[in-house]
């Protein structure tokens, strides 16, 4: 199975696979500082890809469209280019248009335009540590498992390593995974999102799966760059599991 990456930036990534395109969630927004309430979210780069050459999209996957840093204003007009939105059902009920809510194991088939097709499944997620569901609202994952193949893609979406995404290698192969990294904290010392640790548990608990990690740049709140975890990943000998992307630039995997 080949798929090509392409990272725009942030949680923003394009992938290609069995002839369908699909797009995890869209920020294209210039940087700027957005009020989030009780904090602010500074973002520090721009989108790497114009999101008109992206077109066409044949489905977006979206772990949740409430926090600026995976749903931006840019992001949530480009929503209306795109034939199918799979996100949560509360974000699907927020969004309306051809945006579907996924309850986590639900499935539905995308199409390509050459009747090709992908299935689609949501995935659990806990956007940070126990007890912060409340405050960080849903959140979903993906996995895309092309026609006729036994390899799936994993998108983790904003979440940390826990047991409700130790429960994916018990349904699936898992042959790539799309971590969101980063070890976000953008309202304490807690993390949002996986750092080193998490993205490890998950390399050991799904060997065949090679790795990249992003939405790990380009915000204020992200603690840990690519490179950092790269480093890690090197100290406890699993540097060739992990495959560094660069903004902007396709990324072929056979897997």
């Amino acid at each position: 199975m080949k798929v090509v990456l392409t990272l725009i930036g942030g949680p923003t990534a394009l992938i290609e696979v069995a002839g369908t395109r699909l797009l995890t969630d869209p920020t294209f927004d210039e940087p700027q500082a957005y009020d989030a309430g009780t904090i602010t979210l500074v973002k520090q780069t721009g989108p790497a890809t114009d999101p008109a050459s992206l077109l066409p999209i044949d489905a977006v996957l979206l772990s949740h469209d409430h926090h600026w840093d995976n749903l931006d204003r840019s992001g949530r007009a480009f929503l209306a280019q795109a034939p199918r939105v799979l996100t949560t059902p509360a974000g699907a009920t927020r969004l309306g248009g051809s945006t579907e809510g996924l309850k986590t194991w639900e499935s539905v088939v995308v199409h390509g335009p050459e009747k090709n097709s992908v299935r689609v499944t949501a995935t659990p997620a806990r956007h940070g540590p126990v007890g912060i569901e409340p405050v960080s609202g849903d959140v979903v994952g993906f996995v895309v498992t092309p026609e006729n193949s036994s390899g799936s893609i994993y998108v983790s979406g904003d979440t940390v390593w826990y047991e409700g995404v130790a429960a994916i290698k018990d349904k699936f192969d898992i042959r790539l995974a799309i971590l969101f990294t980063g070890a976000a904290q953008p309202r304490g010392t807690f993390h949002m999102t996986m750092g080193s640790n998490d993205a490890i548990e998950f390399a050991h608990a799904f060997p065949q799966a090679h790795i990249v990690a992003i939405h790990n740049e380009g915000w204020e709140h992200f603690m840990e760059s690519q490179s950092e975890l790269a480093r890690s990943f090197a100290t406890v000998g699993l540097a060739s599991r992990l495959t560094s992307l660069e903004r902007g630039v396709p990324v072929a995997f056979e897997v």
